[in-house]
């Protein structure tokens, strides 16, 4: 069972964005979850030599994955798991059950088993997947649940990011501590960043780390209104939830 002190802790594996000297950076996304009752890699990136060049440099052991969580089927956060079953195929791998018959064929194929999500649903203790949401791009986000509150991780919210927010409030009934992930904010005006900053303060969400697909504008503005609480997340940030207050 998860220990409930909040000892979690989540790695940026791959981002476009630096944050840690040495890595690699390219368009896509991955994060590592461990603390909980199972560790987890959320999202693949979008090549493999770069999810497992970044892993090494991090000394993160694809040996040591225990789960694989797949936000939706585009390949800036999938492209690299081919590479990475390659490593490690004695896994579980969450996908929705939108995906093409042919992207779950291919999981299976390493040995790795397949689990298709659609409604919200339990992972394991304490980690959550707000099930598919979404009309046009389908998607799920990851939910893990600590004492402080939930900690929410999204890929790249296609289907919006204060909906994604309020989906998992609306789920598990508790208050969020920390958004992260992309926000798929790149090209939306400062009005529009600005409703979905307030409609964070309106759900209560106290930390945010917007980014992937957040944009530049969209950070300095998250920035801004959150202060301390923000958090500036890239290729190798950690983020220890225990130092969340």
């Amino acid at each position: 069972m998860l220990d409930m002190n909040g000892d979690i802790s989540i790695t940026v594996v791959c981002d476009n964005n630096p944050c840690k000297e040495g890595l690699e950076t390219a368009w896509g996304f991955s994060a590592f979850i461990v603390g909980a009752e199972k560790t987890i890699l959320f999202d693949a990136d979008g090549d493999g030599s770069i999810l497992l060049g970044n892993m090494e440099k991090l000394a993160i052991d694809p040996q040591g994955v225990d789960l694989v969580v797949l936000s939706h089927v585009h390949g800036d956060h999938t492209g690299g798991l081919d590479g990475f079953l390659e490593k490690n195929s004695k896994i579980t791998v969450y996908l929705l059950k939108s995906f093409p018959t042919k992207s779950k064929d291919n999981v299976q194929a390493y040995g790795a088993k397949t689990v298709e999500v659609e409604q919200s649903l339990k992972i394991c203790e304490n980690v959550y997947s707000t099930g598919q949401l979404g009309r046009l791009i389908k998607e799920q986000a990851l939910i893990v649940r600590t004492e402080r509150g939930l900690v929410l991780i999204t890929g790249c919210a296609h289907p919006g990011i204060v909906k994604i927010v309020n989906a998992a409030k609306d789920f598990l009934k508790d208050d969020i501590l920390l958004v992260m992930g992309g926000f798929h904010l790149e090209w939306a005006t400062r009005g529009k960043v600005e409703k979905v900053i307030s409609a964070f303060r309106d759900a209560g969400v106290r930390y945010v780390g917007p980014c992937h697909c957040s944009g530049d504008k969209a950070r300095r503005l998250f920035e801004k209104h959150f202060g301390e609480n923000y958090i500036n997340v890239g290729a190798g940030k950690v983020i220890d939830i225990a130092d969340l207050r």
